[in-house]
């Protein structure tokens, strides 16, 4: 229990700022025959709520009309760890940095168009950063021809493993072995991790606590 609280994210604003940057969640409904369906959606985060945009038909609609409860998920892997950093014969030491964030909530579609198109604008200001678009308006028609999945939680809860539960000395050790083994997400991890790859090696900026 007490590695487990270690891992928890304790920041709100942590939570917000991993979602504002990730692009795919996973949305749970239940489904007529009581199973679970899980589907990856583009999504934004606005005024605590999340909200994805849909066809205007489809089963997972039905199931949130059907079934208001619903699950959230964003993770992202940050890192797989071989088992040989630790030991070169025991494979059942293989781990994985990662930040996770798991929500519980009311599923619903928006029939507001002022929502709606809130909701449309956010979305591209997400993914289209850059601009050279005409923000949408309420009036308009397209604002018609898409659902908007709204999901609003009733529990948040993120965690992450990026060495914060090692001693500072054992952290310079990982962050070396994954810089040795310079995989593509090597130094992104290091950054997370709250390293500075510097020509003279690695520099640890920040305590990896969240």
């Amino acid at each position: 229990m007490q590695l487990l609280g270690r891992l928890e994210i304790k920041s709100k604003e942590k939570i917000k700022e991993f979602l504002d940057q990730e692009h795919v969640g996973r949305i749970a409904s239940i489904d007529e025959n009581g199973f679970p369906q899980i589907i990856p959606m583009n999504f934004v985060f606005l005024n605590d709520a999340i909200y994805m945009h849909s066809h205007t038909k489809g089963e997972k609609l039905d199931n949130i009309r059907r079934n208001e409860k619903v699950g959230f998920e964003v993770d992202r892997e940050l890192e797989f760890l071989p088992s040989y950093f630790e030991d070169p014969k025991d494979a059942s030491l293989a781990d994985t940095l990662y930040i996770s964030v798991v929500v519980k909530g009311t599923g619903s579609i928006v029939e507001d168009r002022n929502e709606k198109t809130l909701a449309l604008n956010g979305l591209m200001k997400k993914y289209q950063p850059e601009g050279r678009y005409d923000p949408l308006k309420p009036e308009m028609e397209v604002v018609d021809e898409v659902a908007i999945i709204k999901v609003k939680p009733d529990s948040f809860r993120g965690k992450y493993k990026i060495g914060q539960n090692l001693q500072k000395q054992e952290r310079v050790e990982l962050a070396n072995k994954i810089l040795e083994r310079n995989t593509s997400s090597a130094k992104k991890t290091l950054e997370v991790m709250g390293f500075e790859v510097t020509e003279d090696g690695l520099k640890m900026v920040d305590e990896p606590i969240w």
